[in-house]
């Protein structure tokens, strides 16, 4: 690498041209930097005792064998920098004499093809070569545009324009004599690459480590593609990357980054969110790891994939009614199930393990888990590790049952709620105060092929919400009615749509039902019961709040998965935790291991589905539950069995209850009893409790 300060005019200077790479930002600077500028140069321009002004660093590496006459340097950074500048001298031109100056120093004025041989394009290049910046799509057009007084084009670049036409406009009434001294003494720090030494991603991100103008999907960009030669450049830009932009459209700045996250989530599975600024630090991680038994296309290819899924769940961009509409249900209640839903969409459009109705399925399935929960106040702060981890155990031969396995499997505090519960809660909390109250009344009023649009409609209190109640209310509820409207006003029964809330207001119920667009007027069937009733008081609200509870548990469905599924997942699980240990690791003692070699193969012969599965203090015996666990000690063996005690049939009187322990040392199960094995005489006893236990899982 080689490091200098020198003149930014004079690094245009000679038969050069410096590319913008294709995969980086347009142009940005807008007229606030330009400003600036103007202004750093009229002062220097203007102080004689002003050596120079310096404008930050310039970095470049050759973008080929520099072989050919014109040698061509891909700009790693500097770009907004060199851009203004040729902007500038481009206004700067049209108020340069064309004919030459004779006896002139180098702080005099040049010509105007002085200024165009010097500064803006190579007399000699032809085609690309021609000019001295090349810049990235609708940039160039515009900019070479500006050279050769070109209309612009419908693709033309705003920021490049703009620009241009503030500093023709501050040259009008400016001494282009000071500029052109300012412009002279602006210094940049000329730091050349040496291509196939230096690395320019290290440089580039060193130079750019504030991460001020820098999002993680510019740094990801420029890592994976600023290694590779310019063709190669473009050539994985145009297939892979430049497509991802496009489907991502206006929202590539702002959702990009969350794509990433949520793509990284799934290849590294880690137990905590990553953090929106450890973005592109991990993204590092896991590209030189992929590398060593991928190509850089097929990283590019995977992730454009899934970028694809990305956008047409989170963006709205699915192509299938159906399931968009599934998709957008999902969003309105949760914004971070997207790692769940790519991997599913993976299985349904890449893999094929996935129909298209059992991808509905799925994603509604979601839409209960989480609603459910909303509904009865479970927590949902940890939403996004939930889903994360769900997406961790879909299994790609099997993902919708794979998904209700790991739905069943969640702890106590992330269980998906029965329909008791979710029942419960929907006919007595107060539903108006939950976020989701909207969404819960247009799923009830929708489900059905003849559906309504209800985005005009707002929520309406049947019974009224207004303190001071009239006086046909207070009639029909009774001397009790301020607590009757303390209790019933939120509830489910007394909540429902229309188009016409100013309009009902605090009227009676009578007034409600009979006015023009009243309730007997209203095509919503969720008025249907509303406008059947001659009055309303806590028994039609509850009954109506108990009938919509009922609807709303056959829209929002209870999980349902077959036991034995879940077993065998739990049994996989167990293999994969044992696979780490053996019984060589075990802390036998001589005796106790002399007990277990009697006692093993006994066990084992009870019936060829049983599991052995070795821990680090024991070995548990499965079918899909555990029959028996067998702990090592000095000089015999502790046996924990699942059985009840009670039960128990042990002639020997050896048995214990175990539920007697607060804890058993080294146990990693919970059984109900205990059996000593403290000599070989005793393993035949053992084996009769044993097979109990195993004969109880295995019926």
């Amino acid at each position: 690498m080689k490091a200098e300060d020198v003149r930014l005019t004079e690094l245009l200077e000679g038969p050069k041209q410096f590319i913008v790479p294709v995969f980086q930002r347009d142009y940005s600077w807008g007229t606030r930097h330009c400003l600036q500028l103007w202004k750093d140069i009229v002062r220097v321009g203007s102080d004689p005792s002003a050596k120079a002004h310096f404008v930050g660093s310039v970095v470049y590496v050759a973008a080929e064998e520099n072989s050919a006459n014109i040698t061509r340097w891909l700009l790693i950074d500097g770009q907004q920098r060199l851009t203004t500048l040729t902007l500038l001298l481009a206004a700067l031109r049209h108020r340069l004499p064309k004919s030459v100056y004779q006896n002139l120093d180098e702080d005099s004025l040049p010509t105007k093809a002085e200024l165009e041989d010097y500064y803006l394009w190579n007399v000699h290049g032809k085609g690309d070569r021609r000019f001295k910046l090349h810049l990235r799509r609708a940039d160039h057009e515009t900019i070479i545009g500006l050279f050769e007084n070109k209309k612009p084009s419908q693709i033309s670049s705003e920021r490049i324009r703009e620009n241009y036409e503030f500093f023709e406009e501050q040259l009008e009434n400016a001494n282009i004599e000071v500029v052109y001294r300012g412009i002279k003494k602006l210094v940049a720090v000329d730091v050349c690459l040496t291509r196939g030494q230096d690395d320019p991603q290290m440089i580039f991100e060193s130079l750019n480590s504030t991460g001020l103008d820098l999002t993680q999907a510019d740094l990801i960009r420029n890592f994976v593609l600023m290694r590779q030669d310019e063709q190669i450049q473009t050539k994985l830009y145009q297939e892979f990357w430049q497509p991802i932009e496009q489907a991502f459209g206006p929202r590539y700045r702002s959702d990009f980054d969350k794509f990433v996250r949520d793509y990284l989530t799934l290849q590294l599975e880690p137990s905590k969110q990553i953090k929106s600024d450890e973005i592109y630090q991990h993204f590092r991680s896991y590209y030189h790891k992929a590398i060593t038994e991928n190509s850089v296309e097929n990283i590019l290819e995977h992730l454009n994939r899934f970028g694809k899924y990305y956008v047409a769940f989170s963006l709205g961009q699915e192509k299938n009614s159906k399931l968009r509409e599934a998709f957008n249900r999902l969003r309105t209640l949760i914004e971070v199930a997207s790692p769940v839903v790519m991997k599913l969409y993976d299985c349904y459009s890449q893999i094929g393990t996935l129909q298209i109705n059992e991808f509905m399925d799925a994603v509604e399935i979601l839409e209960s888990y989480v609603f459910r929960r909303s509904v009865c106040g479970m927590q949902t702060r940890s939403l996004g590790q939930i889903f994360a981890s769900l997406a961790y155990r879909i299994k790609t031969d099997n993902p919708l049952l794979s998904l209700k396995v790991a739905l069943y499997r969640l702890g106590k505090k992330r269980r998906f709620p029965t329909d008791a519960e979710f029942r419960e809660a929907l006919e007595a909390r107060d539903v108006y105060d939950m976020r989701n109250c909207f969404y819960l009344l247009d799923r009830l009023e929708n489900d059905s092929k003849e559906k309504i649009d209800t985005s005009n409609f707002s929520i309406e209190h049947v019974l009224p919400q207004n303190k001071e109640l009239n006086a046909a209310w207070r009639e029909m509820l009774g001397s009790e009615w301020k607590s009757i409207q303390n209790t019933w006003l939120h509830r489910l029964g007394n909540i429902t749509l229309t188009g016409y809330n100013s309009k009902y207001s605090d009227k009676s119920f009578a007034e409600k039902k009979k006015i023009k667009d009243g309730f007997n007027d209203s095509p919503l069937r969720l008025n249907k019961f509303i406008r059947e009733q001659e009055t309303w008081t806590p028994k039609q609200i509850e009954k109506r709040g108990k009938d919509l509870a009922v609807k709303a548990i056959n829209i929002w469905t209870a999980l349902s998965v077959e036991i034995e599924a879940v077993q065998e997942a739990e049994l996989e699980d167990r293999k994969t935790q044992a696979a780490q240990y053996s019984l060589d690791m075990l802390e036998f003692t001589k005796e106790s291991r002399m007990l277990f070699d009697k006692l093993r193969p006994q066990i084992l012969s009870l019936g060829d589905d049983i599991v052995e599965l070795c821990g680090p203090k024991s070995v548990t015996y499965r079918v899909y539950d555990f029959f028996l666990e067998v702990i090592p000690r000095k000089r015999r063996l502790t046996l924990v069995l699942n059985l009840d005690y009670e039960e128990c049939e042990d002639p020997t009187g050896l048995a214990s209850d175990a539920t007697a322990y607060a804890f058993i040392i080294y146990a990693s199960e919970n059984g109900g009893v205990l059996f000593p094995v403290k000599e070989a005489s005793q393993v035949l006893a053992a084996i009769h409790v044993i097979r109990q236990a195993y004969e109880k899982v295995s019926e």
